[in-house]
Order: structure tokens, then C-alpha cells, then sequence
């Protein structure tokens, strides 16, 4: 799908995403899915240039597993003059945290590039190890 290279590109993509996959993943998979591509897709408007046409392109794969769903997000933006790159923020800034969001929830993720732009992705394992380095707040 093609959202718009703009703040209401993530709510789109977020709301296609849910709707689309609600009666096939654990609706705690579709959680972090949801927030995955929210925080893709807004890091795309917020840091990268539009695709021609003003847009982003969003996708997602599904292929089945004998653990489950293994799910891939893929955002594809055209391109900045410096990757994404996980940064470390202050404890009272208030931005700077969205990768480590994708880094925590997803498998693995990473970013190619073409000529034509960029495409920052996020794979859901179902057989991957649990992480057992992140705290759960409350």
C-alpha cells in the first residue's frame, strides 16, 4: 500500500495493518506490529524524503510456520542523507527512542538501499529467542 509521505501516514498504515491481519496473528503479535509500523512509517515522514508522488510505500509478508506466523514489515521511503540509526536519548527527551521500540519488539530489522531510496524492514520470528534484556515498565 502507498501512504501519504505525512504525519497521517502512520495512522493509516496502522489501521490497514490491524484490520487486515486481526483474525490471523495472536492479537499480542498484532500489538507490536501495529507499533512497529507506526514507528517505521513515522520515522520515514519525520527523516526521510517522499517517494515520487509525495508518498511512502508500507508492506507486509506472512508465511506460515510450524511456530506460528513469521511476519515482515517493510517501509520504504526515498531515502536520507543519513541512515536510521538507533540513538541514545536522555531520560527527559522526548523523541529518540523509536528504534530502540523497533529493536525491542521485532526479531531482527534492518535497511536496504537502491539508487532509488531506501527500505527500513522488521521481521517477527516466532521461533526466535525471547528477549530477555528488556524490563516491562509497571
Amino acid at each position: 500500500m502507498v501512504v501519504p509521505h505525512h504525519p497521517t501516514g502512520a495512522r493509516l498504515a496502522r489501521h490497514r495493518l490491524a484490520d487486515e491481519l486481526a483474525d490471523v496473528v495472536p492479537s499480542m503479535l498484532l500489538a507490536d506490529l501495529v507499533a512497529v509500523l507506526a514507528e517505521l512509517v513515522g520515522n520515514a515522514v519525520r527523516h526521510a524524503e517522499a517517494l515520487p508522488g509525495g508518498v511512502v510505500r508500507v508492506a507486509w509478508r506472512l508465511r506460515p510456520t510450524p511456530d506460528g506466523q513469521f511476519v515482515q514489515l517493510r517501509v520504504t521511503d526515498g531515502g536520507a542523507a543519513a541512515g536510521p540509526l538507533v540513538r541514545v536519548a536522555s531520560p527527559d527527551a522526548v523523541d529518540g527512542r523509536g528504534l530502540h521500540i523497533v529493536a525491542g519488539l521485532a526479531s531482527r530489522w534492518g535497511v536496504d538501499r537502491d539508487g532509488l531510496g531506501q527500505c527500513v524492514w522488521a521481521e517477527f520470528d516466532p521461533a526466535a529467542t525471547p528477549r530477555t534484556d528488556l524490563v516491562a515498565a509497571g
